[in-house]
């Protein structure tokens, strides 16, 4: 995967470009191109890969929220973590996400789970592994995604001042334990999703945490609402 063939927003490009001449990444690609070719369903598309980088400019990460894997079902998954394209049903995990934004800043919860909304304001919906099989939950974990989006991390932390990182669940919370905290705010929480959420993900109140801490940085704020219509 050489850096000249990679489509990639231009200030992610310019500090995560030498990461594509590395051994790993090479071996990512020949790893994918294998799968593709015995006709195995990768999700999202290729053109996706790196949409959570492509909205989010570097010098405009506001927010972090880290997932795992991408969603694994048919129409699904389009490169941000949490979200789903427009009709697609809203996942549980993101249900839990909508309640306890409703419960933290009266916002009534969304009828779709098309998440760009919040992207295109600063808000990096970074998963850990950037592609799936269709129907294998982390069928591509430790294939080098993870190498990748640590170094992404990496370039908010370094780059990047006020920065708030919401991380929910031990995996989030693991991957990005080396984030200053004396430079940017970190949130941590049990996972949204319907085995832990009630272990303390309600009731965390992220949301206006995170705005609280912007305004204090004299950083604009991020519309946690999102358009009725996706």
């Amino acid at each position: 995967m050489a850096q000249a063939e990679v489509r990639l927003e231009d200030s992610w490009k310019a500090v995560l470009g030498g990461e594509f001449a590395l051994p790993y990444m090479r071996d990512l690609k020949a790893f994918l191109q294998r799968e593709k070719e015995a006709g195995k369903h990768i999700f999202p598309k290729g053109a996706e890969y790196f949409r959570a980088l492509d909205l989010t400019p570097l010098d405009k990460v506001r927010v972090v929220i880290l997932g795992q894997d991408p969603y694994h079902g048919a129409g699904q998954a389009h490169g941000l973590c949490f979200s789903v394209r427009p009709g697609v049903r809203i996942p549980p995990s993101l249900v839990n996400i909508y309640k306890e934004m409703q419960s933290d800043l009266g916002i009534a919860p969304a009828r779709h789970g098309f998440l760009e909304h919040w992207a295109r304001q600063g808000v990096l919906l970074l998963n850990s592994v950037l592609t799936v099989e269709e129907a294998r939950a982390a069928s591509h974990q430790r294939q080098g995604w993870e190498q990748f989006t640590d170094a992404v991390i990496r370039a908010v932390n370094e780059d990047c001042e006020h920065v708030v990182f919401m991380l929910w669940g031990s995996y989030a919370q693991k991957k990005a334990a080396f984030v200053d905290r004396s430079r940017h705010l970190v949130l941590k929480a049990p996972h949204p999703s319907p085995l832990s959420a009630h272990n303390g993900f309600f009731g965390c109140r992220h949301f206006s945490q995170a705005n609280d801490y912007l305004l204090s940085q004299g950083r604009s704020l991020i519309d946690w609402q999102l358009p009725d219509e996706a």
